[in-house]
């Protein structure tokens, strides 16, 4: 019996490659806006609205406008090009839903941490759990309307990040921002592997 050769096996029609990125920071930092902005399928939010129960539960100051909070994970996909295929997922920015980051984390080739320099000190958590599990990471500075812009030199030192982390400013409401943010990732995430391989052939 004969078979016809298959364009699949001959690897002219492979699968793109699929990469979990997540897309972390504080609580109203714009995740959800970065995943909804770049994302090219309605993208899956568990929102809720905010109510009395959290006063003095969660720090609205900075973010009194905001009346929506993420309670679970916000979920987008965007194709870089026809090899490569992101799924973000957005993490729940307050203390008591990180419970999830440890089931959303597993997989994750790296992560993208907003800041907001109004309220900068909200990345640590971030980054320190980013940092302690081996996550390659980069700093995104979100850039909100009249909030006071910092040279990235000055931001790095105050997050006291790693020299080979990288900084980079982005507009979460833009599409174009929001994808050069993911491809910074992208290019770290490789570097990082590279290296780790690196040192263990040494």
């Amino acid at each position: 019996m004969d078979y016809e050769r298959s364009d699949r096996a001959a690897g002219t029609d492979a699968l793109p490659t699929a990469i979990k990125i997540l897309i972390a920071g504080g609580f109203g930092v714009g995740k959800t806006t970065l995943v909804g902005s770049v994302s090219e399928t309605q993208p899956l939010r568990t929102e809720e609205v905010i109510t009395e129960s959290s006063v003095g539960v969660d720090d609205l100051s900075g973010v009194e406008a905001k009346t929506t909070t993420t309670v679970a994970m916000d979920f987008g996909r965007i194709t870089i090009n026809k090899d490569l295929v992101l799924y973000l997922f957005g993490t729940p920015g307050q203390d008591r839903f990180w419970f999830v980051w440890d089931e959303l984390s597993i997989g994750a080739v790296g992560a993208v941490v907003l800041a907001d320099t109004r309220r900068l000190a909200d990345c640590f958590p971030s980054i320190d759990y980013f940092e302690g599990r081996g996550t390659p990471f980069i700093v995104a500075v979100n850039c909100f309307e009249g909030a006071r812009q910092y040279d990235l030199a000055e931001v790095r030192a105050a997050l006291n990040l790693d020299p080979e982390v990288p900084v980079v400013l982005c507009d979460a409401r833009q599409r174009a921002a929001s994808k050069e943010a993911l491809i910074s990732l992208l290019e770290h995430a490789m570097k990082s592997r590279s290296a780790k391989r690196a040192a263990v052939v040494a």
